[in-house]
């Protein structure tokens, strides 16, 4: 770390982490305590490793009483899927993983050809896992400053029977008193750190040293220029005629399926450097880097309609 970062290091302020750390561990110990059977999505991505910890310290280490659960849409990069099972073994916690793949092969997702993105119907995927377990709550880690819809989405997200969010019928959370009123098929989506932001999250991260997936931090990646995204050369998504394929230093700055999620240009290597790269960026995480929002304006509220996360 150079001189500069630890010079604005020096003066950028944590102390707000404690009380947002205070309200995660309130809301997942109030999950456990209001429902039967709660689980947390677990992709291994940084959000989701931010709400492993606090729940270690919610409930001690080895001790978290729900499961762990991943959609797998069967293009999720390597880096973060071996990371997402070393993780849960470390801490001796039961990983559910389900596979957009296995919804193909019953037919209750079909592709309207080869190539489609997978990421829309984990959806499907992720309603038939909730029937299977009879899921009544599953945690995420959505945050209010990454998307329009989900900024508008509360902390407590009713779902119908049919795995539905419906924007126009939430309840106020008023003093922190939470909806747990189900009926039966009914589920709920709870966030626990809807409040915090990119930033909170990367000063966490640094603070409580936690280990992420390597694609996290500054790596050399092919990658071609489309509509002002780096998109990454792979299998599934190889360069279009009359792109030009280059090598740049990137990171990610979200993880998903590798069919619609872009690094951006950082030579970012440690937490505290992406603090800094943070500070000064002017377009949220899922504006940078996903194909799938940029769709349309409500494309993001469309799929929580549906039932996405």
């Amino acid at each position: 770390m150079n001189a500069t970062t630890q010079t604005e290091l020096h003066h950028l302020s944590n102390t707000h982490l404690d009380a947002l750390e205070e309200e995660t561990i309130f809301i997942l110990r109030e999950v456990a305590a209001a429902f039967e059977r709660p689980t947390l999505l677990f992709s291994g991505g940084k959000d989701s490793l931010v709400m492993l910890k606090c729940a270690e310290k919610a409930f001690g280490a080895g001790r978290i009483p729900y499961p762990l659960l991943m959609i797998d849409t069967g293009h999720n990069f390597k880096e973060v899927t071996d990371f997402r099972d070393s993780r849960a073994k470390e801490l001796g916690a039961e990983l559910i993983v389900r596979s957009v793949e296995d919804s193909m092969k019953k037919g209750t997702v079909r592709l309207a050809h080869p190539g489609e993105s997978r990421n829309v119907h984990q959806s499907v995927t992720l309603l038939e896992a909730i029937e299977e377990f009879r899921f009544d709550a599953l945690i995420g880690g959505a945050r209010r400053d990454e998307e329009k819809a989900r900024a508008k989405e509360r902390i407590f997200s009713h779902r119908d029977s049919f795995g539905q969010w419906q924007p126009k019928a939430q309840r106020p959370e008023l003093w922190t008193l939470f909806n747990h009123k189900l009926q039966p098929g009914e589920h709920f989506r709870v966030f626990p750190i809807s409040n915090w932001t990119e930033l909170d999250v990367w000063q966490y991260i640094a603070r409580e040293k936690i280990a992420l997936p390597s694609i996290y931090y500054t790596h050399k990646r092919e990658v071609v220029d489309r509509r002002g995204l780096l998109v990454p050369v792979t299998e599934l998504t190889p360069p279009k005629d009359g792109e030009e394929v280059v090598i740049r230093d990137v990171r990610f700055r979200t993880v998903g399926d590798i069919t619609c999620t872009c690094p951006v240009e950082s030579d970012a290597a440690t937490p505290e450097q992406i603090v800094i790269e943070t500070l000064a960026a002017d377009v949220s995480e899922r504006g940078a880097t996903r194909m799938d929002d940029k769709t349309s304006e409500a494309s993001m509220e469309k799929r929580k309609k549906d039932g996405y996360f």
